[in-house]
């Protein structure tokens, strides 16, 4: 549960950490920075790592997907298939629609558990790949843009997926533009030179929020 504290009038108020969500473009290096900000102790909520766990079978989640969209989504061990979703969703906006309303408010409620649990830290990082995108999320109190060029985004999608050029350029134009992802943001970090510079930003920014106060609520 969220700490409770009293103010001088006796109301009860709830404090939380600070709470920074970590966004970017598909194969912008999300993966990479999250992961550096775990490695210096930082506690991590990811949302697609949420999302796979909703649609694990058995579930009812699940099942809805593929009444949806067809047995071909299901796998023979009745996992999702996603590679073959994914062929539906980023070449059908009606599709992907229809699949974010129903997956963004359980993703959202599992998130705000989690944050319960970890209340007493100093802050939390969300990764979030669709935040310009939903506009949820309200809980965020700063917003860390992992930022490339679009060039960079689609070599790197498809050396990573083995995909071919026209699906990549797919996955990319259904998420919002690099200049939606800036618009949004608090702070930025960089991927488009060396690991090592990459890595001093994370480093750089886990130093100024660990400075900062848990928030009350």
């Amino acid at each position: 549960m969220l700490r409770t504290i009293q103010n001088t009038t006796g109301a009860v108020k709830q404090q939380r950490p600070f709470i920074v969500g970590l966004t970017g473009g598909i194969a912008s290096g999300k993966s990479t920075v999250s992961q550096e900000f775990a490695a210096l102790g930082v506690t991590v909520i990811d949302a697609d790592i949420v999302a796979r766990s909703i649609v694990s079978a058995p579930s009812d989640t699940l099942d809805k997907i593929v009444a949806h969209f067809g047995s071909e989504v299901r796998l023979a061990n009745g996992e999702l298939n996603r590679a073959q979703l994914r062929n539906y969703i980023f070449s059908d906006p009606d599709a992907r629609a229809w699949l974010n309303a129903l997956m963004h408010p359980q993703i959202e409620a599992v998130i705000e558990q989690q944050i319960a649990v970890h209340s007493n830290e100093p802050y939390l990082l969300l990764v979030i790949p669709l935040l310009a995108e939903s506009g949820k999320y309200t809980m965020i109190d700063f917003t860390l843009v992992v930022d490339c060029r679009p060039e960079c985004q689609k070599e790197r999608l498809i050396q990573r997926d083995h995909i071919d050029a026209t699906l990549a350029q797919q996955m990319i134009d259904a998420q919002a533009t690099r200049a939606q992802r800036l618009a949004i943001a608090d702070g930025i970090i960089s991927t488009e030179a060396t690991l090592a510079q990459t890595l001093h930003q994370v480093a750089s920014w886990h130093q100024q929020f660990s400075k900062r106060q848990s928030i009350i609520a």
